[in-house]
């Protein structure tokens, strides 16, 4: 056979251009192996809500989910197949699934060894009660960014509702006023229908507790009436006071310190009855957190006012001894900007081995504190007693009594289970489903 110089000097081009393309699966297989043996050797394994689960007989490895991910190495290829490899610090964008060019993604709450419990919830956000909908971090959604965008569609949903605009009652009531019930307002706003916001807590629900300087979202996102924010790596203050501006311009009003305790299912629409009111309402849309009411410790001495269970303020802990009790982001997030004000002594306790639930960069500052002598950790703990001066605390079989000032607890909350199932709405525990 005779040598074609012709088809050689095509050939080589493509023959380099491979060579290349090889050596990078190969480098980015390795890396991502790395990472997830790094991840199952600290007991990182679990993740903290929705989280892709990659079907393999689909998945032709073309790494488009791994590009998508705006949080990093979430994703990696091994094997020629998509895998999470750093399940910690999936936080539920969903953005892998909608790359994926062979639907071999499906997102799912829970896995077989942690169950989470999420109320049924359809496609247009409407639970299994007609007319009674959910958006946010109820339902499992705790990205602010998502939130936001579920109010908006869970609105449009709600605007197509028959036996809008009725005389004698609201068109809907919205429970919230956090990242997915101000986006709500404004689109209700927007829609021309007669709503009602009522926030059992102060302006901005949840985020306003968030600690100082927080970065609370990384991707843009579109608000009703006001258009995009290409706000990236925005502070807490800062989407506060954007919320405060859009609010002030748009001249949405919110009842602030008013909690709904109780639903009622009528037969044309609900009864929604609130510290302060009554209202009549088409239709209502749940948009509060998963915190519920707070996990508390169970032990002696709890019942003190020093022992809070969010910051408010770093500053006000200055010059004192604290003790953090926590291992999800809340807790590592207290305990290290407590430590980075002057004079303060500050203890993160947190029952577990390992920080399994919290992301990588609060791992990295609560470890880089931790060398400069700036925060004491205490893992595979748990608090014994809680007195005026000191707390006792149980460290791997050992008891340590620790000077103290102030308790903060960050221990997560318990799902208001029972004011879900009140009002007729179905929780399910999901282990790994969608």
């Amino acid at each position: 056979m005779s040598f074609d110089p012709l088809l050689a000097l095509y050939a080589a081009p493509l023959i380099v251009v491979w060579i290349i393309y090889i050596g990078g699966r190969k480098r980015h297989e390795s890396r991502s192996l790395l990472i997830r043996d790094a991840a199952v050797e600290a007991g990182l394994i679990e993740p903290a809500s929705l989280h892709p689960v990659i079907d393999h007989a689909r998945c032709l490895g073309c790494g488009d989910c791994t590009r998508a991910c705006p949080e990093g190495s979430i994703l990696g290829l091994i094997g020629g197949r998509a895998e999470l490899i750093e399940p910690t610090h999936c936080i539920g964008h969903g953005a892998c699934k909608a790359a994926c060019p062979f639907d071999a993604i499906d997102l799912v709450f829970g896995t077989e060894t942690r169950g989470i419990d999420i109320p049924n919830v359809a496609p247009d956000f409407q639970s299994n009660v007609p007319g009674l909908f959910i958006a946010g971090e109820l339902g499992g959604m705790g990205l602010i960014r998502n939130a936001v965008e579920q109010g908006r569609q869970a609105m449009d949903s709600i605007g197509r509702l028959d036996g809008l605009g009725a005389p004698d009652m609201l068109d809907v009531v919205i429970v919230g006023g956090g990242p997915a019930g101000f986006s709500a307002s404004l689109a209700a706003m927007e829609k021309k229908l007669r709503f009602l916001t009522v926030e059992q807590d102060s302006f901005g629900g949840t985020v306003s507790h968030f600690p100082r300087g927080k970065v609370v979202m990384t991707q843009p996102v579109m608000l009703p009436l006001y258009g995009k924010v290409n706000f990236r790596e925005v502070s807490k203050e800062e989407l506060l006071c954007l919320w405060q501006k859009v609010a002030v311009d748009t001249g949405l009003a919110i009842n602030y310190n008013e909690r709904v305790d109780e639903i009622i299912h009528e037969p044309v629409g609900f009864t929604v009855v609130s510290n302060r009111g009554t209202y009549r309402t088409r239709s209502v849309l749940l948009a509060i957190g998963r915190r519920g009411t707070p996990r508390k410790l169970g032990v002696e001495g709890e019942e003190q006012s020093k022992v809070v269970y969010r910051l408010i303020d770093p500053e006000q802990y200055r010059g004192a001894h604290v003790l953090v009790v926590g291992g999800g982001d809340s807790a590592l997030e207290a305990a290290t900007s407590i430590a980075e004000e002057p004079g303060t002594s500050v203890t993160l306790s947190y029952r577990s081995p390992s920080f399994s639930r919290a992301k990588l960069k609060n791992r990295q500052h609560v470890e880089r504190l931790q060398e400069g002598g700036r925060l004491n950790v205490m893992l595979s703990s748990n608090v014994k007693s809680i007195q005026s001066d000191h707390v006792d605390v149980d460290c791997q079989g050992q008891r340590y009594s620790l000077q103290n000032d102030a308790v903060i607890v960050c221990a997560g909350g318990i799902l208001p289970t029972g004011f879900l199932k009140k009002s007729g709405i179905e929780v399910e525990t999901k282990h790994g489903t969608a």
